[in-house]
């Protein structure tokens, strides 16, 4: 499809610092075809909308549905600080509360009104889940707080404390007895909002900096202050970084989750687990072996680029909400997982020759996790660059099938191809996704066809290993005397030092 074709997305930008501070922490996280600034609602009394603000930013994925609402107020300074607690809670977090509320009524009642320009002429792109689908949570960003926080407590992160005790009116309804820097439930009756100050937003979004790993956050810290308020229990914390020093650093069943003790009528979060957690070696181990994973972020973000821009080069679908389904795939795969996808895909780039076919099959992790295909070709001489990309595009979909006859049970299959050369400055990628949920005997045998003649997967080497999310470092080796580098590693490895432990 001509490229003139395809739809453009062009995107309002945060209407303030704040706002705009959101909008690039919230890209990184969950990456631009899912992270929407400044939309708004088409409340139409005639023939155009009204363009009123529906909220400061939207985060899309599938089911799930995060409302942020983000208010720089600055916090009074009177000399009471219950009274100026009380001001600035009313205008920073109640109202910001009340905005993401509305704005689910809106999404819930009004799906196909919501645009991405106050004119309401450019739609929102990506389709909403059905109302009874939805997973929605809301954020409350609150800014200018943490200062006066520390300065209450004689230091301290600044983050504010979570009370289980307070709920609604008992955060600023009365100056005398409302208790600063504490929140609680700020509606019982509504859907929990997740309060986050500057400190809180800086580190719970660069610590889960997947929209995995962030809702798995959310939504297993909701079903905690659920259970915890249905057994009667109080819960206190002294900030949001402690709460999720405690999730990150709690295993259970093979994810994070919270692990509070029964038989207590309280519980309560002291300050000082984010920072140990901060200088240990796990947590230094584990932002070592993530970095390869951001190649697979850069690669999506490739991708939403051209979606965005309606750049993309070849696509059988021009609706984006199509073809963002694809892009889910990559999108969903939490941070760990992503090292191990970027090391394989990595790997069989820079070792594929010049002249070679390479492929790798990654087999899903954990049940609902798709397949992949990754394949390196080289383009041949005398090709030009559309035959070269078509024989790649065809190739990959008949390895996907094909990949089939060996991963009999695969259900859902992604491809993903690109030239060979892990130098190459300027390459391209094509990515697809292939249901196979019908899958019957004519397609296997058209897949065997395939297979033999093109010889695909016939002489099968298989990796088996695991990915640690904190990795064990090995240790320190030291080698005495001048020069070192060109020495034999004394760790026994066979390699020099220079390519081992002296690295």
């Amino acid at each position: 499809m001509a490229e003139s074709q395809l739809p453009v997305v062009v995107r309002a930008d945060g209407a303030t610092p704040a706002e705009r501070y959101l909008q690039g922490l919230c890209e990184r996280s969950f990456l631009s075809l899912w992270s929407y600034p400044s939309l708004f609602r088409d409340q139409r009394a005639g023939a155009k909308g009204d363009g009123k603000e529906l909220c400061d930013l939207l985060v899309v994925f599938g089911d799930d549905i995060l409302i942020f609402s983000d208010k720089s107020c600055a916090f009074p300074a009177t000399g009471d600080t219950r009274l100026d607690w009380s001001r600035w809670f009313r205008k920073a977090i109640m109202k910001s509360a009340e905005q993401a509320w509305g704005a689910e009524r809106w999404l819930r009642e009004h799906r196909n009104r919501i645009f991405i320009d106050r004119a309401c002429v450019q739609p929102f792109p990506l389709d909403l889940p059905p109302a009874d689908r939805m997973r929605v949570h809301h954020i409350v960003v609150a800014h200018n707080v943490v200062n006066r926080c520390r300065a209450q407590f004689s230091g301290g992160s600044g983050s504010l404390i979570f009370n289980s005790d307070l709920t609604g009116g008992d955060h600023y309804a009365d100056p005398k007895t409302c208790s600063p820097f504490e929140v609680g439930w700020l509606d019982d009756a509504r859907r929990f909002v997740h309060v986050l100050d500057d400190v809180a937003l800086e580190v719970v979004l660069r610590t889960q900096d997947t929209i995995t790993d962030f809702v798995g956050y959310l939504r297993a810290k909701e079903d905690l202050l659920q259970s915890l308020k249905e057994r009667g229990v109080r819960f206190f914390c002294a900030g949001e970084e402690e709460l999720l020093a405690h999730y990150v650093t709690t295993m259970r069943d093979g994810g994070h989750a919270f692990d509070f003790p029964d038989g207590y009528n309280a519980i309560s979060i002291p300050e000082g687990d984010w920072a140990e957690f901060q200088k240990s070696p796990e947590r230094s181990a584990q932002l070592e072996a993530d970095r390869v994973s951001y190649c697979w972020d850069m690669l999506i973000e490739k991708f939403n680029a051209n979606i965005l821009g309606g750049t993309s080069y070849y696509t059988t679908n021009p609706r984006i909400a199509e073809r963002e389904k694809i892009l889910r795939f990559f999108a969903r795969e939490p941070r760990t997982r992503r090292r191990l996808l970027a090391d394989a895909l990595l790997e069989i780039i820079g070792q594929t020759g010049p002249r070679q076919r390479g492929t790798r099959i990654m087999f899903p992790s954990n049940p609902g996790d798709p397949n992949y295909c990754f394949l390196a070709l080289p383009k041949l001489p005398g090709q030009t660059y559309d035959e070269y990309r078509e024989v790649r595009r065809n190739l990959l979909m008949i390895l996907c099938h094909v990949t089939k006859l060996t991963c009999p049970d695969a259900l859902d299959m992604v491809g993903l191809a690109t030239e060979t050369d892990i130098s190459r400055e300027v390459r391209s990628e094509d990515a697809l996704y292939v249901d196979l949920r019908g899958w019957n005997e004519e397609m296997a045998e058209q897949a065997r066809d395939w297979q033999r003649h093109h010889n695909l997967l016939t002489n099968l080497t298989k990796f088996e290993g695991k990915v640690s999310e904190y990795p064990e470092r090995p240790p320190e080796v030291v080698v005495p005397g001048p020069n070192p580098r060109n020495k034999p590693c004394p760790c026994g490895s066979g390699k020099k030092y220079k390519k081992c432990h002296g690295r």
